[in-house]
């Protein structure tokens, strides 16, 4: 059967300071997801989503996220999102991948301040700390510096929500290409690391000249 990981990366809104308002909560404004199955990308979604609570955008958060108000008014529902990843759920058995826990923690928040149903059912995998632990790091890398760090650039632009979630699926392909090569070290046999053809001919050749 065929497995989905689903690629996710959430932008959303922002007070105009620190100072959080009394009520406020962070609402999904931006959607990027990539769709990758069986190892093949197989589909891809970019789309901004209406806020609920707040609609109106801070100017915070519109000169961090170059994200203009204009653009989220067009966006979908919030209901409309949550139905397009339950659709994207209903392929084949799927598993949600985001760096860091914030995105999918944020969506059980605004699915639960909505009174909608999580869209997933399997346990969600955080690359950000899958790649601590491969690098044996001390604290959790950025996405982007993570990316640097293999010598590559990131996908379009940070913090556009599309192209955080491509930058995740190339992360991702590069640390699963390290553990296979990893694994094919730790089961490599004497064979593997000797030639030994050359060292038959040697003893030969060694054999050969202590006879004489």
């Amino acid at each position: 059967m065929s497995e989905q990981l689903l690629f996710l990366d959430f932008e959303f809104t922002m007070p105009e300071d620190r100072s959080t308002p009394e009520q406020f909560r962070p609402e999904i404004i931006e959607l990027g997801l990539v769709s990758v199955i069986d190892g093949e990308i197989f589909d891809r979604l970019s789309t901004f989503v209406r806020p609920m609570r707040f609609p109106t955008l801070t100017e915070r958060c519109k000169n961090f996220l170059q994200i203009r108000q204009e653009d989220v008014d067009a966006g979908i529902s919030f209901r409309e999102l949550v139905e397009t990843l339950q659709t994207y759920v209903e392929l084949c058995p799927t598993t949600p991948v985001t760096w860091g826990n914030a995105d999918l923690q944020l969506l059980r928040e605004n699915c639960s301040h909505a009174g909608l149903p999580f869209p997933f059912d399997r346990r969600e995998r955080d690359l950000s700390l899958e790649y601590k632990r491969f690098f044996g790091n001390r604290q959790q890398t950025g996405l982007w510096k993570a990316i640097e760090e293999y010598g590559r650039t990131g996908v379009g632009r940070h913090h556009r929500a599309l192209d955080d979630a491509l930058t995740t699926v190339e992360i991702f392909r590069m640390i699963e290409k390290d553990k296979e090569y990893l694994n094919r070290r730790e089961r490599m046999t004497l064979g593997d690391r000797v030639d030994l053809e050359d060292v038959w001919k040697k003893l030969h050749d060694w054999q050969v000249k202590t006879a004489k």
